[in-house]
């Protein structure tokens, strides 16, 4: 417990020092700005405070307990995502099944059984929950009814557990240990959505898609990328086996599929007409609000990485 490699103590270390920056200016702006409010960014803020805690609490014990937190990440993404989509009373008891995918999921990962981890809810369980579904005998609305129970699946817990299976790998960097794939993929991956947030809004003008998302820009997008190609071309090889090169290529993969993903909840959302997904972390909105992004680019990270070197 709290054996943590110093390469990735380093990381948190930044992270947290960049964290009390972002307090300290936050709490410089509102004492210069009196007349505005900056209630909703202290309240983020602060929100980040808890987060970055849990997880790094978490990533510093045991890798089978770390295992068993990201798995409830799962758990409670996808109790979100089915409150905020319709479903059939008559899908109560195939909701059940779906919700006992999830410790054999992780379960299969946390054994290092790959062969199963990578085909047990593509194959297995989406052929198992229709099967369930016309047992039951409701034709109405059954197409709609088991894509959402896929789609919830896949997005929350097979994408998600990619995550997971990073830390059972053997780690090839010692000096980051287990952990440093998984704090290297939260890292980038949260600074993409953070620094295309902060381009798009100094010097953004050119919308992507304003019907999806109106603050996505050209310029917050394209620079948001270069900006974690950077970083991660640089930070690659003290928290992963990747070289400089090879790193600078992840951080290409996370920032594009992290900004599909962002897209893709965005279409959510405007699909059921909600702002957010949930209010389970105040200032942010729900978890899926939070791991849009992730749950993108943790599958496609896991398997350049897996490629590569497993």
């Amino acid at each position: 417990m709290f054996d943590i490699p110093p390469y990735s103590f380093l990381t948190m270390l930044i992270v947290l020092f960049v964290l009390c920056l972002a307090s300290v200016i936050c709490y410089y702006l509102s004492k210069i700005n009196p007349e505005k409010d900056y209630d909703e960014l202290k309240l983020r803020i602060r929100s980040w405070w808890w987060i970055i805690g849990i997880v790094f609490f978490a990533l510093s014990l045991p890798i089978n307990v770390t295992v068993v937190f990201i798995g409830l990440m799962s758990f409670f993404a996808f109790k979100e995502f089915l409150s905020i989509v319709p479903s059939r009373v008559s899908d109560r008891k195939v909701i059940l099944w779906s919700y006992l995918a999830i410790p054999f999921q992780y379960y299969w990962l946390s054994i290092g059984w790959y062969g199963m981890f990578i085909i047990f809810i593509p194959v297995y369980i989406f052929l198992f929950l229709p099967m369930i579904m016309v047992v039951n005998g409701d034709t109405k609305g059954f197409i709609r009814s088991v894509g959402r129970l896929h789609w919830a699946l896949m997005l929350t817990v097979f994408c998600l557990s990619h995550m997971a299976y990073l830390l059972v790998l053997p780690p090839l960097n010692l000096s980051a240990g287990s952990i440093g794939l998984v704090l290297f993929l939260l890292v980038m991956t949260q600074f993409n959505d953070v620094s295309q947030y902060v381009w798009g809004k100094t010097i953004g003008k050119r919308k992507i898609v304003p019907k999806v998302s109106p603050n996505k820009t050209w310029e917050g997008f394209i620079g948001g990328m270069l900006t974690i190609i950077s970083i991660s071309f640089f930070s690659a090889p003290l928290l992963t086996p990747l070289t400089m090169i090879q790193g600078g290529i992840s951080g290409l993969i996370i920032s594009l599929s992290g900004f599909v993903g962002d897209l893709v909840i965005s279409s959510v959302k405007r699909d059921l007409g909600i702002k957010d997904t949930g209010g389970m972390i105040p200032g942010h909105g729900g978890i899926l609000d939070r791991i849009d992004s992730l749950m993108f680019t943790a599958p496609l990270f896991f398997h350049y990485v897996y490629y590569l070197y497993y």
